[in-house]
């Protein structure tokens, strides 16, 4: 039976000290990777049989204002189908410099999740068929879900604030 346990011991065999910070929020194992290793321990994760991790279930992207060099990092949500277990891994970048390895070449369903990471938060999928805004229109000059801007117009007069809990 898989459990996280043999999935974070195959991990570290394999990659030693490249895959860290291990957690297990809710149940779903949860580390980090470097950047430049993502296809790697995604190819593994995918093709080791006794792994077997065939499904991409989502790809996103977060901003991290306060990080600095690692502000932007792409989330990876795999999912073995047979053994009922997902796991999520992380891959962190410099805003200035988001280059991250695409996974189309691996998992076709990332295509259209990683353009809409592209699309939010600006990361570039390097080789990427197809990178191109998905949602937004082509000439926004910005990623619009990074937290570089305010949430609403802070001179608005026409809510009170006291309604809101501020």
């Amino acid at each position: 039976m898989l459990t996280n346990e043999i999935i974070k011991q195959r991990l570290t065999e394999k990659f030693g000290e490249l895959v860290y910070n291990f957690e297990e929020p809710y149940g779903m194992l949860t580390f980090v990777t470097e950047r430049d290793n993502n296809l790697k321990v995604m190819n593994f994760l995918k093709e080791s049989e006794d792994l077997g991790f065939t499904f991409l279930n989502d790809l996103t992207a977060v901003h991290y204002p306060d990080l600095k060099g690692k502000e932007l990092a792409v989330v990876y949500m795999l999912q073995n189908i047979q053994a009922e277990l997902r796991i999520r891994f992380k891959v962190f970048t410099d805003i200035t410099k988001p280059d991250v390895f695409t996974a189309t070449g691996i998992f076709e369903t990332s295509n259209w999740l990683e353009r809409e990471a592209f699309d939010f938060f600006g990361v570039n999928f390097v080789g990427h068929p197809n990178l191109i805004r998905i949602m937004n229109v082509e000439e926004m000059d910005y990623h619009p879900l990074r937290k570089e801007y305010p949430l609403e117009e802070q001179t608005r007069i026409d809510k009170d604030d006291d309604m809101f809990g501020r």
